[in-house]
């Protein structure tokens, strides 16, 4: 995917792993590279298991041993022309903590896991706002007023004081999207932040993302496995399996016309893209262990495309580009294009 200054994030080939004590290699994340746009949002999409949220963990550096970054760059690209390396970033930095919250925030799975317990609302956004932005704190609250009257928050003023327990699940992710989008970031992670919330509350809650960010300019990394939240927010897609990309394309090229068996099976799984079938397919078996990554193709023991002897030796294919914009990882991507 080429290098352009229209890019605020490019990954290029990231490897996050981890170390057991019997000294096995656990390769979540395995040789990733991506951008997101200026003003964009990447979905990357998968099943559970496949690294998206390891991915996201590693943009931010928040990995935590026995994982560790062993190779790749993570460069984010300021409004101001300055290129950072995250990836080469002393984890104790003043420039690492200046992009945590100031340049690079995150939305994440589990409010009540991102939220502290025994502070108020109000003091957990001023906090950030603080740490991040040159005001005092009469200045601080009414930012933090604002934003949480953004993300529709009834009586921001008075619930400043509360704390999350006094708050639905849904009013707690759009209190964590306030804080992620209190310093105006210029990247917004957010990792599957729907996952916990009804049909009704997710719907709300993306609309408030999609809104707010075309609102600041905000680039958005999007985590999901929720192929229909892709078609809703994103303008470009990636899907990953057992810690590789292996397509990546615009989302109408990706969902009107996927090449990767992988995607191929997603879409099918969906329903209202079953065909009519009266039984929702499935895709066979589970993500593979990562102690146990089949030779080849990660993707042939359930790939219903996949060729003995082809697909099942060497390493696993690399994207390549079958049309503008458009990558694969399929070593038959062209054999199966009219199946």
């Amino acid at each position: 995917m080429p290098e352009t200054s229209e890019n605020v994030l490019e990954v290029k080939n990231l490897k996050t792993y981890f170390f057991t004590d019997d000294g096995d290699e656990l390769r979540a994340v395995d040789g990733v590279t991506f951008s997101v746009k200026r003003s964009g949002i990447l979905a990357v999409v998968g099943e559970s298991g496949c690294g998206k949220s390891v991915t996201a963990y590693s943009v931010l550096r928040l990995i935590q041993k026995p994982g560790k970054i062993v190779d790749g760059q993570i460069l984010l690209r300021t409004t101001d022309g300055k290129i950072i390396d995250i990836a080469e970033l002393d984890e104790k930095s003043d420039e690492l903590f200046h992009v945590r919250g100031g340049l690079v925030s995150m939305i994440f799975q589990e409010p009540m896991t991102a939220l502290s317990p025994v502070h108020s609302i109000g003091n957990q956004i001023c906090e950030a706002i603080l740490l991040h932005q040159d005001v005092d704190k009469s200045q601080a609250e009414k930012i933090a007023i604002g934003i949480l009257e953004k993300v529709g928050i009834p009586g921001a003023a008075g619930r400043m004081k509360q704390y999350p327990h006094e708050f639905s699940g849904g009013m707690r992710q759009r209190v964590v999207i306030a804080m992620a989008l209190a310093c105006k970031p210029q990247l917004l992670i957010a990792d599957e932040p729907t996952t916990a919330l009804d049909v009704t509350l997710q719907a709300q809650v993306l609309r408030i993302i999609k809104d707010l960010q075309a609102e600041l300019g905000t680039s958005v990394l999007f985590i999901t496995h929720d192929l229909a939240v892709v078609a809703q927010m994103a303008d470009e897609v990636a899907v990953m399996y057992l810690g590789r990309i292996v397509e990546h394309s615009d989302v109408r090229s990706v969902l009107k016309n996927p090449r990767h068996p992988y995607t191929r099976a997603l879409l099918k799984s969906l329903p209202g893209m079953s065909e009519g079938s009266e039984r929702l397919p499935s895709i066979e078996g589970s993500v593979p262990s990562l102690m146990e990554i089949p030779d080849g193709c990660p993707f042939h023991p359930r790939c219903p495309h996949a060729e003995s002897g082809l697909c099942d030796v060497g390493g696993p294919p690399s994207l390549q580009k079958i049309a503008d914009g458009h990558y694969v990882a399929c070593v038959r991507v062209e054999e199966i294009k009219a199946l």
